[in-house]
């Protein structure tokens, strides 16, 4: 089922979880043992992030260096396949921009379609941590309405050849991120959701917003998205604080206010395992609040803390 099926069939809000690929020479396992304690929540989808190679340079023998491609955690395709084959669970695959050609996307498009995934959440993503800008491959995509026009013209079976006879077409359902505080890169926020808008209108079916720690800005977000004719449901991103460390790190990593007295609260903590503590309490108090709201999806980013997410979930 697509994440729109789900949603409209739901009789009440449904959860979601999102997972990290595991490193680079882990198996399979890693991605079974960080969820089989959230399965019993019974989710109605789970995403698979996705992070792209980043360029490093290596020593050489010589003593010269070489540049070269390096990717810590492997692709997407497999991991929704195995996800969908043991837990009999919608798999939601990011879809990025960067580091792929339009070449690269339409295979991993075709692939997702011949496992059955149809499901694509769509993302510009980042500029690698060595960068300050994002720039696309040479043959690749800038931002991501441009992304999700390629996705729609497969589901109206046009590919990259269009010499080809006898396409399929695909039935990807496509959703699209948005920001309750505004993506980092945009100069303002109306600018931010008129490109929401045009991801909207050109076929996106819903939206997955940033974490936030203020559901007023989740509630003002909807209010604004409303009021320019976003109709589509728009999915609040959640995530725990667990460490005292992430009171400087969320921030500057993801361009999110912390508010006061959840921050005052976690200063007060000595050790971690208090700052995890608070961090549930509030997360539960956000999810019990958004789902009065009425939210079609609660969303928890798991990243690492099945634990936190599974008492979270148990208490709402």
């Amino acid at each position: 089922m697509t994440v729109i099926e789900h949603i409209n069939q739901a009789k009440d809000t449904v959860i979601s979880f999102e997972i990290l690929p595991p490193l680079k020479g882990k198996g399979i396992s890693a991605i079974y043992d960080h969820l089989d304690p959230l399965m019993e929540f019974k989710p109605a989808f789970i995403n698979v992030t996705y992070h792209r190679s980043e360029t490093m340079f290596k020593k050489k023998p010589d003593g010269t260096f070489e540049k070269v491609e390096v990717r810590k955690r492997p692709g997407t395709v497999a991991i929704c396949a195995a996800i969908m084959n043991h837990y009999k669970v919608d798999a939601v695959p990011h879809l990025i921009c960067g580091g792929f050609s339009k070449n690269e996307t339409e295979n991993a498009l075709i692939d997702l379609n011949f496992l059955g995934v149809d499901n694509v959440l769509i993302l510009r993503g980042d500029a690698p941590s060595n960068e300050t800008f994002f720039e696309p491959e040479p043959d690749g995509h800038r931002y991501a309405i441009d992304l999700m026009k390629q996705v729609a013209n497969m589901n109206n079976g046009i590919y990259l050849e269009d010499d080809l006879k006898g396409v399929v077409k695909t039935k990807f359902c496509m959703g699209v991120a948005g920001y309750p505080e505004k993506h980092f890169e945009a100069p303002n926020m109306e600018t931010d959701l008129r490109f929401l808008k045009a991801k909207v209108d050109s076929g996106a079916e819903y939206i997955i917003t940033q974490m936030f720690f203020d559901n007023q800005r989740y509630f003002d977000f909807v209010k604004r998205c409303r009021e320019i004719g976003i109709t589509v449901p728009i999915i609040p991103g959640l995530k725990p604080i667990t460490t005292k460390k992430q009171l400087a790190v969320i921030p500057r990593t993801f361009y999110v206010d912390i508010p006061s007295e959840l921050a005052n609260e976690i200063i007060k903590c000595k050790m971690d395992e208090e700052v995890a503590q608070v961090g549930t309490e509030w997360l539960i108090q956000q999810s019990k609040e958004l789902k009065n709201f009425g939210v079609p999806v609660l969303h928890y980013y798991t990243l690492g803390k099945a634990s936190v997410i599974a008492k979270v979930v148990k208490a709402i």
